[in-house]
Order: structure tokens, then C-alpha cells, then sequence
């Protein structure tokens, strides 16, 4: 029986992709390997989003060269993919595929025709969704595509060039994708997007279908017990989707919504065609809305032209909104993005000491809300076992991890009072 190995770098779509590129290759009588000398096609489910993460996949590709066996066909697919095209070729002559983020559906056809070097890296449509058979057997927290690429266009971002320009999914067809979810084993359904909360689809009956849309209809399905989406962009959180927060419980009282800075300039010069009034306007409207949500973001430093000031301005809007969990990034020019050929490109040393301020006072905020959760008891999702099977870890509705005491028939959603904390996780006690 042949054997497959498959590594996934990046984000949670990436994620959802190599489960779907798994469950594809199983049908096709393969069986998943973790030892890359024993598989007999090697993949990897790659990321574009920064330069380091193109750096990791062409490193990894060259330690898979001299770990293979000579017979086993070895490709990338993803965004790395559709990023590098035919260049991959060249820089690791024998690669036998290369596919993009809307392409690896085409995977079997390297199968069947292994002596044949295979590159697509067409921006197509959502024909991968339709082609790709079922997961027999869904996780606790199925994601759930809605749309890919985005419109946005941020000088910064890669997204629009790899994933093309956005694409919302037919309404029934991600409802179907979450019913059977809740039928083969999720709990919680996350929704993925570029854009997430962009997602608009017109039916041929002329209805328009958005996220909140979604939302509404998921909350029906009795064994879906938690809802989620991400990443979402401020001027699409329409009102609709805002009121979900006040009049759905199983909505999940928790938006990571990307700022990326603080500054007026710097949004300027990233497209990002929203003020800070505005953001935390809607910040405002959704603690009105649930008063318990707690907000988390993303954030790059560095960008050309960034200076002292613009930087001061990210930490006062960090200081001011008090996110519980952020991700900051040095800028990192990408191909085919406007910001990469801007003057004033800021220097790898000053990068590095605003993001190592940056990360150290977003740290204390992370650290300062995990610590206020101590004698509270939270609601939280089984995600398994620890490394070492003696502790259980949970998440809570804040996606924060919480590890207790490894215990027999645990329940999968849990009531746990939380005892300690720190800044990486809290630690509790299972009360029902």
C-alpha cells in the first residue's frame, strides 16, 4: 500500500487544505506516513504570507532531497507555489509537482502519471470544493471555508496575487459542508475566509446571503455547540453580523479583527482604508452588543516610511482597545506587493527593537486577562491529551488553552473553574 507524507505551514485555511489534500488521498487507497524515508509521495501544504515562510518550505524541500527515497515524487502546493511557479522547477530540479492554493485537486494526476512533471498555478474558481470527496470523520472544531482570495489589496499582503480576488462559496453548499460536519463529529465550527466576514453570495433567486446568514443557520444544528470565524476585516463588520454577538449564545464571545497599526499614515500607505475612529467605534458597538467579548489583532512593524511616531501611535491603540492575544510580524517585503518597492524601507535593527517592545507590552495584556480569569469558571472545548497524557487540554471561549488534570471520560465541552494562570495558559479544575 502506498503511503503519503504531507507537512502544512501557515494558516488555518492552510490547515483545513491538508486535511482535505489527506482525506483526497485515502480515497485514492493511500495511507498517511509521518517518516519521509518510508512515504512514497511527500508534500508540502505551504505559506507565502512572509518572506521566512517561503525560506522554511525551500529549506525543508532541500532536506527532503536527501532524506526520500529515490523513487518517492515530491512537490509543493499552496501559496508558496503559486508564488515561486515554475521558478520552484529551477531551484529544486527534481520536484515533480507544483500547485496552487486553488489547484491541488489536480494531486492524482501525478499520481497516474508519475514520470510527468505537473505545474498548475491558475487562479481558478471553487472547483477544488466540489471535486474533494468528504472527511468520513470531522474533528471537535471543523473549519469551514466560506470564500477565498480578497479584494482589499493591502500593499503589504501576497494573499490577492496567490489566492486571486475574492470568491464567496454558494450559500447551501458551506451549510451542507457544515451539516455533515455536525453529523460526523464537530462541536465547533469555525469559518475561514481572506476576508471572512466579506462573504456575500447571491442566489439565482436574486437573495444575498452574508456571514450573519451563516451563523443563524449553523446555531440551528443541535450538535454545533460553538461558533467562531476568521480573519476579519474592520469595514466589513456590517451591523447584522455585530447584532449575531447580542442575540446568539453559541457564537463565541471572541473576534481577532487585524488593525496591523496604529498609525493614520502607515494605514494609509497599506490600503487599509479605515480610520481609528472608525475601529474603535466598532469595538464599542460590539462590547455594547456582548458585553463579555474580548478582542484580539494582528500587527506589523517596520512598514516603509514607519517612523518613531507611527510606532508610538500602535502602542497607544494596543494600550487603548487592551487585546487579550495579538500576532506582530517585522514587515517582510513580498513579491508582487506595492509596499516592496516603496522608499524609506525601515532597517532590520529597528524592526527588531519595535517588535520586541511591541511583543513584550502585548505579552503583559495577554498575561494581565489570563490572571483576571483565576476563580472564574469558563466554558471550554476538549482538544486532547498533552505530550505526556498526564494533563487534558482545553480551550476556552476565548481561545485561550486551559490544561487540567488528564481524567477518565472527560467531557468534550467542559465547565472549569480556573485556578492559576500565566501568560501562555490557564490551569483548572473540571466541575461538570
Amino acid at each position: 500500500m502506498q503511503k503519503f507524507f504531507i507537512q502544512t505551514f501557515g494558516c488555518q485555511m492552510n490547515v483545513y487544505d491538508g486535511w482535505r489534500i489527506a482525506t483526497m488521498l485515502e480515497h485514492h487507497g493511500m495511507v498517511r506516513t509521518d517518516d519521509i524515508s518510508d512515504a512514497d509521495i511527500i508534500i508540502l501544504n505551504t505559506c507565502a504570507v512572509r518572506a521566512k515562510a517561503t525560506d522554511k518550505v525551500f529549506s525543508a524541500l532541500g532536506r527532503i532531497r536527501r532524506a526520500k527515497k529515490p523513487s518517492a515524487l515530491f512537490g509543493i502546493v499552496g501559496c508558496v507555489a503559486r508564488e515561486s511557479g515554475a521558478d520552484a522547477f529551477r531551484r529544486i530540479p527534481d520536484l515533480n509537482f507544483v500547485l496552487g492554493p486553488q489547484s491541488y485537486h489536480k494531486l492524482p494526476e501525478i499520481l497516474k502519471n508519475p514520470d510527468t512533471k505537473l505545474l498548475n498555478i491558475d487562479l481558478g474558481g471553487l472547483e477544488k470544493f466540489d471535486e474533494l470527496p468528504q472527511m468520513e470523520r470531522s474533528p471537535r472544531v471543523a473549519y469551514i471555508p466560506i470564500q477565498e482570495g480578497c479584494n482589499h489589496c493591502c500593499t503589504y499582503c501576497i494573499v490577492p496575487y496567490t489566492r486571486g480576488r475574492e470568491i464567496s462559496r454558494a450559500y447551501d453548499d458551506v451549510i451542507r459542508d457544515t451539516i455533515h460536519a455536525a453529523k460526523t463529529g464537530a462541536i465547533e465550527i469555525c469559518f475561514l475566509g481572506q476576508n471572512v466576514n466579506g462573504y456575500k453570495y447571491t442566489d439565482d433567486k436574486g437573495h444575498t446571503y452574508r456571514l450573519s446568514d451563516l451563523i443563524r443557520e449553523t446555531a440551528k444544528i443541535p450538535e454545533i455547540m460553538r461558533i467562531r470565524f476568521t480573519s476579519s476585516y474592520p469595514t466589513e463588520m456590517t451591523d447584522d453580523l455585530i447584532k449575531m454577538f447580542a442575540i446568539e449564545p453559541k457564537l463565541l464571545p471572541f473576534l481577532n479583527m487585524p488593525i496591523q497599526s496604529g498609525s493614520k499614515n502607515i494605514l494609509t500607505k497599506m490600503n487599509r482604508p479605515y480610520t481609528l475612529e472608525l475601529y474603535c467605534d466598532i469595538i464599542n458597538k460590539l462590547k455594547t452588543a456582548r458585553p463579555e467579548i474580548q478582542i484580539s489583532s494582528d500587527f506589523i512593524v517596520g512598514f516603509p516610511g514607519e517612523t518613531d511616531e507611527d510606532f508610538a501611535e500602535t502602542m497607544r491603540i494596543a494600550q487603548k482597545i487592551k487585546y487579550i492575544n495579538s500576532y506582530s510580524f517585522k514587515y517582510s517585503p513580498r513579491p508582487h506587493t506595492g509596499a516592496a518597492l516603496m522608499p524609506n524601507q525601515v532597517p532590520e535593527n529597528i524592526k527588531a527593537a519595535r517588535l520586541a517592545e511591541l511583543d513584550s507590552y502585548l505579552n503583559e495584556l495577554q498575561r494581565d486577562f489570563n490572571e483576571s480569569c483565576i476563580d472564574k469558571t469558563l466554558s471550554c472545548l476538549l482538544e486532547g491529551p498533552d505530550k505526556t497524557g498526564k494533563h487534558l487540554i482545553y480551550r476556552t471561549q476565548f481561545m485561550q488553552q486551559c490544561i487540567v488534570e488528564n481524567a477518565e471520560s472527560a467531557p468534550e465541552l467542559a465547565n472549569i473553574l480556573i485556578t492559576a494562570a500565566n501568560k501562555a495558559s490557564l490551569r483548572g479544575k473540571i466541575i461538570s
